[in-house]
């Protein structure tokens, strides 16, 4: 009998809960349908849900260039970079993370090493020149404190070289922008008002652009 009277009070504990349940359903719903208030703010948050399921996605994307180019790196530093492209993917429309790690790639010599700088004094990860990078730090609003200082950190490399090469494929276009941001702008320039003709770049330029265009393609391919 005990047993019966239990089912009996939980039966009708669940019927009750079920209504209440069925209830604040429908009035959510009738709440919703009579408050553009309401609306647009769950619009807002589904919109920063998508907005971090992108940026989830890009940063994992770029973990796994990072890991395959400089595994030893330390794990916070891949976070920061991946974070940091992701953001300029997300902020320059003419650029996406797959354009920027095979810059990164080509520029670092395929190493990701964030202190490399080359012969001729560029430097960091996107080997931004020390009179270019102040300029562009002056923009973005960077403290600028001394050149190795500045643009050997990587976050702010990416920051001042996604700016630069984002203003020239602007200009340029994608190929172009390469050439610009490897052999100036007015030789980019020169170059497409000769319909792109060979000879007129620099050598390390005219291979330049289709090594980074290639990177940029194989990237793309594993996604």
């Amino acid at each position: 009998m005990k047993t019966k009277t239990l089912i009996f009070l939980l039966s009708g504990c669940i019927l009750t809960l079920s209504i209440l349940v069925i209830g604040q359903f429908f009035i959510n719903r009738q709440t919703l349908s009579h408050s553009p208030a309401l609306q647009l703010k769950v619009a807002e948050l589904k919109a920063v849900a998508r907005v971090d399921s992108v940026r989830l996605e890009n940063i994992k994307r770029v973990l796994a260039v990072i890991n395959r180019f400089n595994p030893r790196m330390p794990e916070s530093v891949k976070t920061a970079i991946a974070s940091e492209i992701s953001a300029a993917s997300m902020k320059y429309e003419n650029l996406d993370i797959d354009l920027l790690c095979a810059t990164i790639t080509h520029e670092s010599a395929f190493t990701w090493n964030p202190q490399v700088i080359s012969p001729a004094g560029a430097m960091g990860l996107m080997q931004v020149m020390p009179a270019t990078g102040k300029f562009l730090a002056r923009i973005e609003g960077v403290e600028w404190t001394t050149a190795q200082e500045t643009l050997l950190d990587p976050v702010i490399s990416i920051r001042l070289g996604s700016r630069y090469l984002s203003s020239l494929i602007e200009i340029y276009e994608i190929d172009g922008g390469l050439a610009a941001y490897n052999g100036g702008g007015s030789m980019a320039a020169r170059w497409i008002r000769m319909n792109k003709a060979d000879g007129v770049l620099y050598e390390e330029t005219q291979n330049y652009v289709p090594a980074v265009l290639s990177l940029y393609q194989e990237f793309r391919e594993l996604n």
